[in-house]
C-alpha cells in the first residue's frame, strides 16, 4: 500500500519574515534607509487593517520577485499558501506594465488590495517622502496618489 504524501506545513510569519530579511538585507530605500524596514512598516500596515496571515505574508515578500531578492522559482516552490502566492504575483509589477494594468490585477486578486494599500500609506508617509529631494518627493506624491486614485482608495 502506497502512502499519500502530506503536505508539508506552511512557513510561519516568523519564517516568513526572516526569509525576506535575508533576501533584502542589501538593499536600501530611495532615502537610504534599510529596505526592511519599508517591509516590516507594510506588515505592521496589514496586521493592522485586519489582514489575516497570508495577508501579512504576502506583505513581508511583495517586492522580493520584483527586486529580483528571491526568484519566481522560490515563490512557486515555496511552502506557503496557494492565497499568498497569488497575492505576491499580483502586486509583483511586470517590466513595462501600465499602471492601469498593475490596478486592475490587484483588484482582481483576493486579499491584494489591503496589502498594496499598507504599501501605498508607507510609501506616502510624510516622514519618509521628507528625506528626499523635492524633486523625487513631487513624483513620488504623485505617483502614489495616481495609484491610490486608480485602485479606489481614499486619502489615508
Amino acid at each position: 500500500m502506497t502512502e499519500t504524501p502530506r503536505p508539508r506545513p506552511h512557513l510561519t510569519l516568523p519564517a516568513v519574515e526572516a526569509i525576506a530579511r535575508t533576501a533584502h538585507a542589501n538593499q536600501t530605500d530611495k532615502a537610504g534607509r534599510p529596505y526592511t524596514e519599508h517591509l516590516a512598516a507594510v506588515a505592521e500596515g496589514v496586521r493592522a487593517r485586519g489582514g489575516d496571515e497570508d495577508q501579512i505574508a504576502a506583505a513581508w515578500l511583495h517586492d522580493a520577485v520584483e527586486d529580483d531578492a528571491l526568484s519566481e522559482q522560490w515563490l512557486e516552490d515555496a511552502a506557503l499558501s496557494h492565497r499568498t502566492k497569488t497575492v505576491v504575483h499580483a502586486l509583483t509589477k511586470r517590466p513595462g506594465e501600465p499602471p492601469e494594468a498593475y490596478a486592475a490585477r490587484i483588484l482582481a486578486t483576493p486579499g491584494a488590495l489591503l496589502v498594496k494599500e499598507a504599501d501605498l500609506a508607507h510609501n506616502a508617509d510624510p516622514t519618509r517622502l521628507a528625506a528626499l529631494d523635492e524633486a523625487t518627493r513631487k513624483r513620488l506624491t504623485e505617483k502614489y496618489a495616481r495609484m491610490r486614485a486608480l485602485l479606489g482608495l481614499s486619502g489615508d
